[in-house]
């Protein structure tokens, strides 16, 4: 599946003429350049490498700050240049995003899996004290006595990939090479998004 590589600006709205209002998140996608073109005969596949944003003191074996892989079904050539006007050259509607989602480190079990906590009502101040974020009893009986695999604990929350499909392309705009996207886009503000049509 061919791609761009971009960059989330953040969200906004869109008004259309009959009054709708569209939430769409905007992507800053730049110019990306052909860094490797891989082959059947030596790699085993068609693919090509993708780079945007040029190294300041680039090295022998990487160049720029975001290389990705895409299956093109015509391969360009080496060195070639891929705008953001792709997406309007064959009228894309709807295209597939990838992006890795806000890492938010060791959380408890009410921001991880929307638990509701304890009472703070009368009568339930002292456990509210001590713990009313508190995840609970987990164990189980003398058998199995263990915690079975997949329970709901605190735990690394985020930085995980994350991909949305066919989601429609509101706007293209060519002249500052932005992409309006209907809805949320998973990562920060400056987060690399991988765009697939």
């Amino acid at each position: 599946m061919p791609g761009l590589i971009g960059k989330k600006v953040g969200m906004t709205r869109v008004i259309q003429e009959d009054g709708q209002v569209i939430p769409v998140t905007v992507i800053s996608v730049p110019d990306a350049t052909v860094t490797q073109v891989k082959t059947v005969d030596k790699d085993g596949y068609e693919a090509v490498v993708l780079g945007v944003e040029p190294l300041k003191k680039p090295t022998k074996t990487k160049k720029f700050r975001t290389q990705k892989e895409f299956r093109f079904s015509e391969l360009p050539e080496m060195n070639a240049t891929l705008s953001v006007a792709l997406l309007t050259e064959g009228e894309v509607a709807k295209v597939t995003v990838t992006a890795v989602t806000k890492g938010r480190g060791f959380s408890g079990g009410i921001k991880r899996h929307n638990f509701h906590g304890s009472p703070a009502s009368h009568g339930h101040a002292s456990k509210a004290k001590k713990g009313g974020r508190r995840t609970g009893s987990v164990g189980a009986c003398a058998k199995p006595g263990r915690i079975k695999k997949g329970k709901k604990m605190p735990g690394r929350y985020g930085n995980d990939q994350q991909t949305r499909h066919n989601v429609p392309v509101i706007k293209v705009d060519l002249e500052n090479k932005l992409v309006a996207i209907k809805g949320a886009v998973p990562g920060p503000r400056g987060g690399a998004v991988l765009i697939k049509y």
